[in-house]
């Protein structure tokens, strides 16, 4: 420390004087007090690392001060204004300037989605077997073609991890939607703007994602990149029941783990560096057990029972509580044993009973709120509504993928049955129809959508009573007007 005062002659020593006289002996420089770190220079010095970091902080305050450069103590920073050079990387006019969505080509359902698919975000679409998922992603294919508001102006790039690209439907929508229709030649969508590709295991996938897809988005401009669907690949590859004992199983979904993060990581760095919309289908699994996310688990009732009730208890309530629990009698030994086992007698009562560990029976179960059946109404799109009760779904990949999308749309379908008109009476009769065929027909499935997370939409509410009815027609998807609706007009 000898050239402490040769560095910087203004600097206060006096406060110090015990710690410079320590790190003099142990040969310390003022560059050590700059570069090293103070927890090291404890151990050498054996010195309160409190009074080392005083002490350094006082060197680099001195410092700048003598070469004129401002403070960056936590302190001073706090206090002074942040300089126009640190402002934040994106304000609201930039964010404002740069949002873009895609049309699903429906005013109720736009609005719904705060006016589209946005740029730059992942969004997830989920929904069972016919809800209307593939329809919705081909509406979009076509739609990002148009020019702005209902689109983009740019290709689409559609990877498909199960059926191949259905062109005829694609043909259909072009040419039976309204809005589609009424497009001029220079910018109707077509089919060759159309870019796509299979993936038929997850290798593929991800070779395709790393470098293939980059060089198509740089090439072509995309402006929508559609994965349909996101769980097949992942289903196969990490088969819970392939694998041999359950001790794989664990590592294997460690591994599947992983894979979804680093998906999830490549979908949003793409999203975001060419401001594209990357939109995923999912597939759901049926839940069974939970019940709506209202109800308790069961294994939530478990509660320890008290040692003396208060209650008033029936004479053969009394007598049956007090008789010790067995499901079967202790079977009897055999006749080579019979000698060496002791009979059962009054001296099976004198055995001590089994030890008990202290807190053993006072464990508290975990209360409803913090189970994954009760908070999975939150982020799933189904379970929410007590009413609705039955015929709940789980979307696939479970809670690790839910954290790697920005918004969950969730497609739900019900059968809606005809009214079957009775010989006798003229009215209608569904129990004469249900004796004579077993079941109801099914005149048609009715469908909604609802939004279960977005960062630029509000979430839809519990039921469907706040989800938009739409209908698969020629051109597409299209929204239905609630009768209520229709009444007021």
């Amino acid at each position: 420390m000898t050239d402490l005062l040769r560095v910087l002659p203004h600097f206060p020593s006096g406060q110090f004087a015990n710690l410079i006289s320590v790190l003099e002996k142990h040969g310390l420089t003022t560059n050590d007090l700059l570069t090293l770190n103070a927890a090291d220079i404890g151990k050498r010095t054996q010195l309160p690392l409190l009074d080392l970091k005083r002490l350094c902080a006082a060197v680099l305050n001195s410092l700048h001060a003598d070469l004129g450069v401002a403070p960056s103590s936590s302190s001073s920073s706090r206090s002074r204004p942040a300089p126009a050079s640190a402002a934040l990387k994106n304000t609201a006019a930039s964010l404002a300037a740069k949002w873009q969505t895609i049309s699903t080509l429906d005013d109720a359902l736009d609005a719904a989605l705060g006016g589209g698919i946005p740029t730059g975000y992942v969004t997830e679409i989920t929904g069972e077997s016919g809800a209307g998922k593939t329809q919705f992603l081909l509406t979009l294919l076509l739609a990002v073609q148009l020019p702005p508001p209902h689109g983009l102006g740019r290709p689409a790039l559609y990877i498909s991890t199960e059926a191949p690209l259905s062109t005829r439907r694609l043909s259909q929508i072009l040419t039976a939607n309204p809005l589609l229709r009424s497009v001029n030649s220079a910018d109707r969508p077509s089919l060759d703007n159309i870019i796509s590709t299979a993936t038929p295991d997850l290798e593929s996938q991800d070779h395709i994602l790393t470098f293939q897809v980059p060089v198509e988005i740089e090439r072509r401009n995309i402006g929508l990149l559609v994965i349909d669907s996101v769980a097949a690949n992942f289903r196969a590859e990490f088969d819970r029941s392939a694998g041999g004992p359950q001790l794989h199983h664990g590592s294997n979904m460690g591994a599947r783990s992983t894979e979804l993060v680093r998906l999830g990581m490549q979908l949003r760095d793409l999203g975001r560096k060419y401001n594209l919309a990357v939109v995923v289908a999912n597939q759901v699994a049926d839940r069974f057990g939970g019940g709506g996310g209202f109800k308790t688990p069961a294994s939530s009732l478990r509660q320890v029972q008290p040692q003396h009730s208060s209650t008033q208890e029936s004479p053969l309530a009394a007598r049956s509580s007090k008789r010790p629990m067995s499901a079967l009698p202790p079977a009897e030994p055999t006749s080579s044993l019979a000698d060496m086992l002791p009979s059962r007698s009054s001296n099976t009562s004198m055995m001590p009973p089994p030890p008990r560990f202290p807190g053993e029976d006072d464990v508290v179960p975990a209360p409803p709120a913090l189970l994954l059946d009760h908070q999975q109404r939150w982020f799933t799109g189904w379970g929410d509504d007590p009413a609705f009760d039955f015929g709940l779904k789980t979307p696939s990949l479970g809670l690790i993928w839910s954290t790697q999308i920005s918004a969950r749309i969730a497609l739900s379908k019900r059968p809606s049955y005809d009214p079957i008109m009775s010989s006798s009476t003229g009215e209608n009769s569904e129990e004469d129809d249900r004796d004579r065929l077993g079941m109801p027909k099914v005149r048609a499935w009715r469908r909604w959508m609802k939004v279960v997370f977005a960062p630029h939409a509000p979430a839809s509410g519990p039921g469907p009573e706040d989800a938009v009815e739409f209908e698969v027609t020629m051109g597409g998807v299209r929204s239905i007007v609630k009768e209520k609706e229709e009444k007021d007009v």
